[in-house]
């Protein structure tokens, strides 16, 4: 589980996180040395730029002349050079969130910014509408001291506003990606506009924090996961866009009704704010509504694989019928989990489940949710698979099968390695009436998450804590494969492992074949997000003659496109967005095979 972030300090109700920055002075020196591209000049040759008449304005001046600029105050350099000083600016309000449930302040940008590409013309003021209420396009004379918060240049505390007159500031035109070498800082409190389409790549603060991440061309996908990924021109592709707010778990969502709470994938045809700074990333305080169409639609249904066995693999994200341990926190949330896991495995429609993060409760658990999901399917649709050796972890892997279908063949097996914390469930399986067996080997590898007992991350790998591990652990089942003669086997599972990673290439060096690769077309090859970007955590591989008599695989994207907001939880989300249905019934999305098996019945 990703780490929540830190609170604002509560003596500022715009409270910002520290940030590395290269701006100002030093960039116009290393402009100068041509080792940094001119951030103006991109900017300036485009629609709405300084250049080609920012701003335009209209109405009264203010009744006593400002003292400083709003350029001298940003000045050229990392932090204003006024910082402490009590100045007299003006400019026009470009976005007002002065509600003390947003960020406590206005920006407002000069009326005539100066001709230096290094410096903003734009300002944020520390004032709530209680002591001035202004509004976009008033034409203001703010008295503040200049500070600097953790980087921010602002004024605070703002001693006086006056409103005299109006103004219309046009928005700088941005394209993204930038520049290789250029920040954002030359922009920092300005209004921009930037063109579309944008896609939405990540929304895992939505619901706490209100905020997404949206990035031009397409979604931004894990480095390790595939080949060709930059990361550079992924940092320099995206944006994050915020709310507007400081406020945790707002009661209004944003993008939440329009009209449905958007997927990863959606797309936003340009968006349109200020940019600001906070938490350690510029973002966008958008003054203008943001509307995603759906360009990435849900299917009802996972793609068809075809076959005569089609087999399964889902995480539950935690199954517990112990409440208050690791899933449910009470009676209603089991009841909101159970309905959307098992609306998932009817969709699914597998003759065999492997599944993981299953209490580790011996059958109580497990059959729990057999039996919810047979009051759905049918009495006896699915059985559960005793797993012989389920380890010592509060989770453990599992298996449900349709005894209409498939006929196990033997007793479940596993393996006392202590390599594997979650102990594999080893299964051969053969077509009702007959025909040849394949062996189904669920797994769940050591996770990513690093913890007082991990070794330091291998930070040239850039493969998360515990790859070792995860190595020795697919060493491990590859050895049970030979050792116990398993008959084509199928390695199914949250190997915890993108697809281009160590443990991944042991297993695919071994013979086995990865069925999503091989199937799946690589934009829609990903099965969990993290940090903003997709990449596939859960993989199928097959091996032997099963190899070829696989017809089809497909990632049923229910989960990891879908908001946190819609899962089963009901402490932050609002009540009215949950669905007993299949969407967001986990973090992983589910993957499908289809095998063309040769044998009677079923």
């Amino acid at each position: 589980m990703r780490a929540l972030r830190r609170v604002s300090p509560a003596d500022h109700p715009g409270g910002r996180g520290l940030r590395r920055r290269i701006g100002g002075r030093a960039a116009a020196v290393l402009v100068a040395a041509g080792l940094l591209p001119a951030v103006a000049t991109a900017v300036s040759t485009l629609p709405g730029s300084a250049e080609t008449g920012t701003v335009v304005t209209a109405g009264d001046s203010c009744t006593v002349p400002p003292d400083r600029r709003i350029a001298e105050v940003q000045g050229s350099g990392t932090a204003s050079p006024l910082v402490g000083q009590t100045v007299r600016v003006e400019g026009v309000v470009t976005g007002d969130f002065q509600r003390p449930d947003q960020l406590g302040g206005f920006y407002f940008q000069d009326p005539a910014p100066d001709a230096d590409p290094a410096t903003s013309d734009g300002l944020f003021a520390l004032a709530r509408e209680s002591a001035t209420d202004v509004r976009a396009g008033d034409r203001v004379l703010v008295t503040g001291r200049v500070a600097e918060f953790d980087g921010l240049t602002e004024l605070s505390p703002v001693t006086a506003v006056e409103v005299c007159g109006t103004g219309t500031v046009r928005p700088a035109r941005v394209v993204l990606p930038r520049a290789a070498g250029t920040t954002f800082e030359p922009l920092e409190n300005m209004l921009v506009t930037f063109p579309g389409p944008l896609t939405l790549t990540d929304h895992y603060d939505l619901g706490r924090y209100g905020e997404v991440t949206i990035a031009a061309g397409g979604r931004l996908f894990q480095p390790t996961d595939r080949e060709g990924v930059d990361p550079a021109l992924d940092a320099r592709r995206s944006l994050l866009v915020d709310d507007g707010s400081t406020v945790r778990n707002p009661a209004t969502i944003p993008y939440a009704g329009s009209p449905a709470v958007p997927r990863l994938g959606d797309t936003a045809p340009g968006i349109t704010g200020v940019l600001s700074y906070g938490f350690d990333a510029y973002r966008l305080e958008p003054t203008q509504e943001i509307r995603f169409a759906r360009t990435n639609p849900r299917l009802s249904a996972p793609l068809p694989v075809g076959g005569t066995v089609r087999v399964a693999s889902l995480n539950t994200l935690n199954w517990f019928t112990t409440l208050g341990s690791r899933g449910a926190a009470t009676a209603l949330e089991q009841r909101r989990q159970l309905a959307k896991i098992v609306a998932t495995l009817q969709g699914l429609d597998a003759d065999v489940v492997g599944l993981m993060e299953v209490e580790n409760n011996g059958l109580t658990a497990l059959q729990a949710l057999v039996d919810a999901l047979n009051a759905k399917a049918g009495a006896g649709t699915y059985e559960a698979l005793v797993h012989p050796h389920p380890g010592g972890d509060a989770i453990h892997v599992a298996a449900i099968y349709k005894p209409a279908r498939v006929t196990p063949v033997g007793a479940a097996r596993s393996s006392t390695d202590p390599v594997f914390r979650r102990p594999p469930l080893i299964q051969e399986f053969r077509r009702a009436g007959g025909g040849p067996p394949f062996t189904l080997v669920v797994n769940h590898f050591k996770s990513k998450g690093c913890d007082a007992d991990a070794p330091a991350p291998d930070q040239e790998h850039g493969q998360g804590c515990y790859n070792d591990e995860r190595v020795r652990q697919a060493r491990a089942v590859l050895g049970l494969i030979e050792s116990m003669d398993l008959p084509d086997p199928l390695v199914i599972g949250d190997l915890n492992a993108y697809g281009e990673e160590d443990p991944i290439h042991t297993l695919e060096q071994s013979g086995l074949v990865s069925l999503t690769k091989r199937f799946v077309p690589e934009p829609s090859r990903y099965s969990f997000l993290f940090g903003g970007r997709s990449g596939e955590l859960d993989h199928a591989l097959a091996g032997g003659e099963l190899a070829s008599r696989v017809t089809g695989a497909t990632i049923w994207h229910v989960n990891s496109d879908e908001s946190r907001i819609l899962d089963y939880t009901t402490e932050f989300n609002p009540p009215g967005l949950y669905r007993p249905d299949a969407f967001r019934s986990s973090d992983h999305d589910p993957l499908l095979v289809g095998l063309n098996l040769p044998g009677g019945g079923g």
